[in-house]
């Protein structure tokens, strides 16, 4: 029988990373307060550290390419809902 996995909420894993990260208690401490396995608290730090720089960038994080993809792929979906519109009512026989 397999044990089904727990999912946190990122604001408890915000809470728990912080606590962390502050040092007033250890690692097993607040692991045991919380009941989460201590390794999931120190790899969740230690991915609050290496991305905690991206906060303080300046300016568009993205790039203009982005943007355009982001637009053709939307054009692709109308375009594609359009077809199948045109195929319904042409089925239906309400083509006007």
């Amino acid at each position: 029988m397999s044990s089904k996995r727990t999912r946190y909420a990122a604001e408890l894993k915000a809470k728990i990373v912080l606590e962390a990260i502050k040092g007033q208690r250890t690692i097993n401490e607040i692991a045991t307060a919380y009941n989460v396995n201590p390794t999931l608290i120190t790899n969740w730090k230690k991915q609050a550290l290496d991305h905690f720089s991206d906060l303080f960038k300046t300016g568009q994080a993205k790039s203009p390419g982005d943007d355009e993809a982001s637009t053709e792929q939307l054009y692709q979906q109308i375009g594609q809902l359009k077809v199948e519109l045109d195929w319904l009512k042409k089925k239906s026989g309400r083509l006007s």
